[in-house]
C-alpha cells in the first residue's frame, strides 16, 4: 500500500494542453468517423428524408432554427453591450432613473408577437402540405395501433395485380413488417384498439396520433427506396418500447410481390385485433375517382 501511494505520489498529472488534446481527437474521432451523422447535424438533427411531403417540415424545422439563433444573437448582443456601456465606474456615481421609456415598452411588446405571427404563418403553411390529400389514385393501407404492436391492412381488392384485401400482424414478440410502393401515393387510415398510440416514421418527417374512437387519415409518397425503423412515439404503456415496425420502401413490382405473398400465407381480409368495445371506426367509403 505505501509502495502504491509512493507512484501516485510522483506521477506526474496530464498537462491542460495534453488534456484539451485527448478532448478534441475524442470528439473529431466520434464525429468524424460517420458521414451520414454530419450530414444529419447540417440538417440540424433531422434524418434524411424519404417522402414528398418531408422537405416542407424539413425547411419549416431549419427556418425556425435559423431565426432562433439570429434572435438569440440580437438578444445577447443587446444584454452584453448594455452591461459594457452602462457599467458602474466609480462608487458614489448613480446612474440616471428613469420612470419609463415607450419605445422600449413597445419593442418588447409588439416584436414578440411579431415573431408568433411568422411562426403561425409558416406552420400552417407546412401543416397544409403534408395533410393535402394526393387528387390521383392512392394504395390504401388501414393501420391498427394494438398494445403493443402494429396490424397493417392492404385494402387492394379494386387492385387488379393483387386482387385481395391482405394483412400483416405483429406482435409483442415479433415486429411486423410495412412494405411500401416508391414514388405512389400512400394513404394510411389509422385506428386504435385501446388506447392512444402515435405513428411515427422518422425518415418520413411526419407523425400522427391513433385515437380509439377517431379514424386518422394522412397521405403520403415515398421517394426514396430503403428500409426505415418506425415506432410508436406516444407513451401507451409498460411495452411501448416494443411497438416498432419496419417500413420497406420497394418498387411496385416488389411490392406486389409481398401482398400476393401475405395472400398466398392465408393472410387475407381485413384483420381487426380484439378491441375495447366500439373503438375501432371504420375507414370511410371511397370517393368516385379516388384511385
Amino acid at each position: 500500500m505505501e509502495g502504491r501511494t509512493s507512484v501516485l505520489k510522483h506521477r506526474k498529472p496530464l498537462s491542460r494542453w495534453t488534456v484539451a488534446g485527448l478532448t478534441a481527437a475524442s470528439a473529431l474521432a466520434l464525429t468524424g468517423c460517420s458521414a451520414e451523422l454530419n450530414a444529419q447535424w447540417a440538417r440540424w438533427g433531422l434524418p434524411e428524408a424519404a417522402s414528398e411531403q418531408a422537405p416542407h417540415i424539413e425547411n419549416l424545422w431549419v427556418g425556425s432554427w435559423i431565426a432562433s439563433m439570429i434572435i438569440g444573437a440580437f438578444v445577447w448582443g443587446l444584454i452584453f453591450w448594455v452591461m459594457f456601456r452602462y457599467r458602474k465606474k466609480s462608487d458614489d456615481q448613480v446612474p440616471r432613473q428613469t420612470r419609463y421609456n415607450l419605445p422600449m415598452e413597445l419593442l418588447y411588446t409588439l416584436v414578440p408577437f411579431l415573431i408568433i405571427g411568422v411562426l403561425f404563418f409558416y406552420t400552417v403553411q407546412a401543416q397544409n402540405a403534408v395533410l393535402a390529400k394526393a387528387t390521383g389514385p392512392v394504395h390504401e393501407v388501414n393501420v391498427i395501433g394494438q398494445k403493443w404492436s402494429w396490424t397493417f391492412n392492404y385494402m387492394e381488392a379494386q387492385n387488379p395485380a393483387v386482387g385481395a384485401v391482405v394483412y400483416e400482424a405483429g406482435t409483442i414478440e415479433r415486429i411486423p413488417d410495412l412494405y411500401l410502393p416508391v414514388n405512389k401515393p400512400v394513404r394510411f387510415n389509422l385506428a386504435s384498439a385501446d388506447v392512444i398510440h402515435s405513428f411515427w416514421v422518422p425518415q418520413f418527417q411526419f407523425k400522427l396520433d391513433v385515437i380509439p374512437g377517431l379514424l386518422n387519415s394522412f397521405d403520403v409518397t415515398p421517394n426514396r427506396e430503403g428500409v426505415f425503423l418506425a415506432k410508436c412515439a406516444e407513451l401507451c404503456g409498460t411495452y411501448h418500447a416494443a411497438m416498432l415496425f419496419n417500413v420497406h420502401v420497394v418498387s411496385e413490382a416488389e411490392y406486389v410481390t409481398y401482398l400476393k405473398g401475405l395472400a398466398a400465407k392465408g393472410q387475407v381480409g381485413e384483420k381487426k385485433p380484439p378491441a375495447y368495445p366500439n373503438t375501432i371506426p371504420t375507414a370511410p367509403a371511397e370517393k368516385e375517382g379516388e384511385r
